[in-house]
């Protein structure tokens, strides 16, 4: 099986990553779930194009914020309850593609408390934008 970092459309590409971002949400399909807050970790890789994120004269407008991701993710888990990871997944995806320097992006998220026998259930989804 291939992976998704072997596609050649990435190999020109700086990957930026936002690691186990910790945030409590409204998150859950079940009754008990609905009462509060659930802990969320969260992991996101960005794929920049070189041309789009070498910075020449050391500037932050010249390459991709890490702010961005945390302000998208936020923005997002402001909006309400989510029932399913795999929504919270795929805005976020959505979010992080609609930025004009990034290629593709990798977003995970988990639940580290949902069972005492495993460190988390979650999920992970992948997109890359069709050439320009």
């Amino acid at each position: 099986m291939q992976s998704f970092l072997d596609h050649p459309r990435l190999a020109p590409c700086r990957r930026l990553f936002l690691q186990d971002y910790e945030v409590w949400i409204n998150i859950g399909v079940h009754d008990f779930e609905k009462k509060g807050e659930q802990r969320v970790v969260i992991n996101v890789d960005l794929y920049v194009p070189l041309a789009l994120s070498t910075p020449k004269a050391d500037k932050l407008d010249e390459v991709v914020d890490y702010d961005f991701i945390r302000r998208s993710i936020m923005a997002r888990v402001a909006q309400g309850h989510i029932h399913l990871q795999e929504t919270l997944a795929d805005d976020v995806l959505a979010l992080m593609l609609a930025h004009p320097r990034v290629r593709a992006a990798r977003v995970s998220t988990a639940k580290p408390d949902v069972y005492p026998d495993c460190a988390a259930v979650g999920v992970e989804v992948f997109g890359i934008k069709d050439p320009a």
